[in-house]
């Protein structure tokens, strides 16, 4: 199928494949959940928790794929007790890099060990490993539903508490804010939104739905609403673009993993040079106006 710049009736021509409508779905899904999971991993500082995690799903994929059930359900358990172990051994979410580092070491070594004793194909373990949009399921597209309405639901009653602790911790632990409970259901929406999101991107490139967004969304907006918004478009935009590319590029040679981090990196880039050029315009403003005299049209005797 060829390119025809005619955007609407390229998305046809992807659509008549259900596959593709599949990916598309569980990809969208994915991308919203990520991006408001994700803006507050950054307010927090728990990038590494989110890397580990992703480690962690590894194992219980690994796990799963030696049972012979679906990987997501390992994934789920693993990350989900990784996140609780790492919320309960770490009292702080910006402190807790030992603890983190101490459970994913551990977890690892279960996940050697479940590795070992498999002797199928490696497809399942690449897979896991770099993700398979394409390959998703209509069973698997109905559980990333079920998982990431779970999680926005969760979002919405504890949001502003949440919030409120992701911005000073010390703040809100004096307010009397339960932080440990806090801690604890953040750590499992996160693992969920791991695991809906490996399917999507894989272990290794679980940053570029979980984090990178996000990030970009900070450099350019500091007001939480207008942050979400930004995190979730840059999510929405690397999905969609990217299994569009993908589809027409080379001839679907390359998989849609490699272009949806691509975007995801390159709105981050972007957002941060302009945000380096926008920090070297405002100082000059500033001195540009310190320098203006206080009154331009006095009056004179």
């Amino acid at each position: 199928m060829s390119f025809s710049w005619n955007i609407v009736t390229d998305f046809r021509q992807i659509w008549q494949y259900s596959f593709m409508v599949q990916a598309f779905e569980a990809g969208t899904i994915v991308a919203i959940v990520a991006g408001i999971v994700g803006y507050f991993v950054i307010l927090r500082r728990s990038a590494f928790a989110a890397h580990a995690l992703g480690h962690v799903g590894f194992s219980g994929a690994a796990g799963a794929v030696l049972l012979g059930v679906n990987p997501v359900y390992g994934l789920l358990l693993f990350t989900m007790s990784g996140g609780t172990a790492m919320a309960l051994l770490g009292r702080k979410a910006a402190t807790r890099d030992v603890e983190i580092g101490t459970v994913l070491a551990f977890m690892m070594g279960i996940g050697l060990i479940f590795l070992s004793l498999y002797s199928g194909y490696a497809t399942e373990a690449y897979s896991i490993l770099f993700g398979d949009i394409e390959g998703v399921s209509v069973p698997s597209v109905i559980l990333t539903l079920e998982a990431a309405a779970a999680v926005l639901v969760v979002l919405v009653l504890i949001y502003r508490p949440l919030l409120f602790s992701s911005l000073d911790e010390d703040v809100a632990e004096a307010k009397g804010l339960p932080l440990l409970a806090l801690n604890v259901a953040f750590m499992l929406l996160l693992a969920v939104v791991i695991s809906v999101a490996v399917q999507v991107v894989g272990i290794l490139l679980v940053f570029a739905l979980t984090v990178t967004p996000a990030a970009t969304a900070v450099r350019v907006t500091t007001r939480p609403a207008a942050a979400l918004t930004v995190s979730v478009g840059v999510g929405l935009l690397s999905i969609w673009l990217g299994l569009f590319i993908s589809w027409f590029a080379w001839n679907g040679q390359f998989p849609p993993s490699f272009f949806i981090v691509t975007i995801s990196f390159s709105c981050y880039v972007l957002a941060r040079a302009a945000s380096a050029v926008a920090d070297r315009i405002a100082p000059r403003s500033s001195a540009a106006s310190s320098t203006e005299p206080a009154s331009v049209g006095g009056s004179t005797d």
